[in-house]
């Protein structure tokens, strides 16, 4: 008789090059799943190899969701991304399978598990326009001293290079009154599924290394060129080319560092933003921290199945 699955929803966490991608197709063929992408770089076209996004010869089969259905110059929301993502869960639903999570964006995936609200969930294009703008002419820092002046207790909760949240902070108190602060009051603690999270835990060393290693392979398989491409079709002050890999190429292809810097620049930025990933994930999500082996997956299987199947 065919097992009842008991789980709604699985999510697959963890920190850049921490092998997240791997184990979701070897999930999906176990558990008779389908991948939802939970990155908020990947929903983009044109930005393959800086986000390490999946090629089709890698799905094995696999239906994959909201992988580049947005153009580079679109800016994109936790609010859409939402919505999205949870109409994609219902239809994999209605098809009997099961949702599968993966990704690195910690927020996104914790606005569809539980019963979060967003203020002003409809950003102006033109107000994040201007702001980015800013961005460009004044810098980071300058931008989140600007927050600080606005809205300090804010400030003090995000990072300087943070600057979509510095921005989405920025457009709060601009267009609704309101400040990040007061928006992260509105998000709740419901879970809205039956979810289980497994996250992947990797030695710190064993993940620089491969963050390190993965930079060089990206830059080896044509980042420099994919980078090019979109900086020749002057696509700018946007959030897509905020992203770690395309900001600090955009730096190298103004003239503003050299290459090697460049490169050097991504690994160190991609080094600190795993950091603040495992942060998030152990302070904001109630995850199964596992290591990188298929095993402890199937001894969790437990969890997914009813196990007198029936």
């Amino acid at each position: 008789m065919e097992r009842q699955k008991l789980i709604d929803v699985v999510a697959i966490v963890g920190p850049t090059a921490s092998g997240k991608t791997a184990l979701s197709i070897k999930m999906a063929k176990a558990f008779d799943g389908e991948i939802i992408n939970g990155d908020s770089m990947q929903v983009y076209k044109g930005l393959d190899i800086g986000t390490a996004k999946i090629r089709p010869e890698e799905m094995e089969g696999i239906p994959h969701h909201l992988l580049s259905f947005k153009e580079p110059d679109e800016s994109f929301s936790v609010a859409e991304y939402q919505r999205l993502a949870r109409q994609k869960i219902k239809e994999i639903h209605s098809r009997r399978k099961l949702p599968i999570i993966v990704g690195g964006t910690g927020l996104y995936i914790q606005a569809v598990l539980y019963d979060f609200q967003f203020t002003g969930e409809k950003a102006d294009k033109e107000a994040r326009k201007k702001y980015y703008e800013e961005l460009a002419k004044i810098g980071p820092e300058a931008m989140h001293k600007k927050l600080a002046a606005l809205d300090p207790e804010t400030a003090k909760k995000i990072h300087p290079n943070n600057t979509r949240r510095v921005i989405r902070a920025l457009e709060l108190i601009e267009l609704h009154g309101v400040s990040r602060q007061s928006e992260e009051l509105n998000r709740g603690n419901i879970p809205l599924y039956n979810h289980f999270i497994i996250g992947m835990n990797i030695d710190r060393e064993e993940l620089y290394r491969r963050i390190n290693e993965r930079v060089d392979l990206m830059m080896e398989q044509g980042l420099l060129e994919e980078v090019r491409s979109l900086w020749k079709k002057n696509i700018r002050n946007v959030q897509s080319v905020q992203a770690i890999g395309y900001k600090e190429l955009y730096d190298y292809l103004d003239g503003k560092i050299s290459l090697e810097e460049a490169v050097e620049q991504i690994k160190q930025n991609s080094r600190r933003y795993a950091k603040r990933q495992m942060t998030y994930f152990r302070n904001k999500m109630d995850v199964q921290w596992i290591g990188n082996d298929w095993e402890s997956i199937i001894k969790m299987s437990k969890f997914f199945y009813n196990k007198e199947g029936n």
